[in-house]
């Protein structure tokens, strides 16, 4: 029998929470000077700031503007023409290979054309998010050598987002009953320029779910403020040295936690931790004991046991096994010794 999480809290917080609703800055609605693509770098970056302090002072829940109410030039029109510059020497995730990727393949194995694996209705994810109309994206800026979906995060071959259609399937998820849009891979942050010009095309006032790795770079989660009404996050390593192990990344304890925090200051966060074998005390403990300090005893916390020994395990052979019962209920019990109150 499954083992209700729920149970092992002091206080159940109900799972329908605030971000089944849209609570995003309708940056559709902020005019700009149509003149910006004119401006220098780092000029076009402190416009950006000012029309998004801008955004928060008239935050709305009325919708995007469509249609002939619409400015011309817009907030999105602008974070679009900044994440566009940044991959002529990439610097959206913290790998920051510097690879132009109007001409080439970036770290992640993405250049500037985005390629969808797969798009349905996913009724596997958290409870107050189905039907999530998912969208796979191919390619990834990590390594992982466990990774479930390593054939999309590795193969760049589906075929090219093409706006307009993905705009229209998203019109038509919706009315198969959609609560929101989510976008995966591999990861979402090597298509973030994509993603936003998905965002400026959408007529439909669904939540934006980013599900993210988050080892995106501050200049990245600035463009994604206001954009994003919730972060569907992996919280994986509680050091740098497995982090750069098993996914082949460095300094991911500080990126990871600084996102994290940035992430829940922009908007609604729910933290997927998935349990890795061997690393309850080392990975799992830090986590969860970060995250009820940092991000609150009652932050959506959703301990993952669904791990597998996939892809390149067999060259780690102290991860290339199922979790143990045991593992199982120790994580557990770290999670109720720190107070998460919310656990999925």
């Amino acid at each position: 029998m499954p083992i209700d999480k729920r149970l092992l809290c002091d206080q159940v917080t109900p799972p329908l929470m605030s971000y089944i609703m849209p609570r995003r800055a309708r940056y559709t609605g902020i005019q700009v000077d149509p003149g910006f693509l004119s401006f220098k770098e780092g000029d076009l970056w402190a416009y950006h700031d000012e029309k998004v302090r801008e955004a928060r002072r008239i935050e709305t829940d009325k919708g995007p503007m469509t249609g002939a109410g619409r400015p011309l030039s817009t907030l999105l029109d602008i974070k679009i023409e900044l994440a566009m510059r940044m991959l002529q020497s990439c610097q959206l995730c913290e790998r920051r290979c510097g690879i132009n990727r109007l001409y080439g393949q970036g770290a992640c194995g993405v250049d500037s054309t985005s390629h969808i694996s797969s798009e349905f209705l996913h009724m596997g994810e958290e409870s107050e998010l189905i039907p999530s109309h998912t969208i796979f994206l191919e390619g990834c800026n990590f390594t992982c050598a466990y990774c479930q979906n390593w054939e999309i995060a590795t193969r760049i071959n589906g075929p090219i987002v093409d706006i307009q259609r993905i705009c229209s399937v998203i019109n038509l998820r919706h009315r198969q009953g959609s609560a929101n849009v989510n976008f995966v891979g591999g990861d979402p942050t090597p298509h973030l320029h994509t993603i936003l010009k998905i965002v400026r095309c959408m007529d439909s006032t669904l939540p934006v779910i980013w599900n993210s790795n988050m080892y995106m770079t501050q200049e990245a989660m600035k463009l994604l403020d206001g954009v994003i009404d919730v972060y569907l996050a992996d919280f994986r390593y509680g050091d740098d040295e497995h982090a750069l192990r098993y996914s082949g990344i460095g300094n991911y304890w500080a990126v990871a936690t600084r996102n994290f925090l940035e992430a829940a200051r922009q908007t609604d966060v729910l933290v997927r931790q998935l349990v890795l074998p061997g690393h309850i005390e080392c990975c799992t403990r830090p986590i969860v004991e970060w995250c009820a300090e940092n991000l609150g005893k009652t932050v959506r916390f959703n301990l993952m046991f669904q791990y597998y020994p996939e892809h390149r395990t067999f060259n780690y052979p102290e991860i290339n096994r199922t979790l143990t019962s045991t593992e199982v209920r120790r994580a557990m019990d770290i999670a109720r010794d720190a107070g998460l109150s919310n656990l999925v």
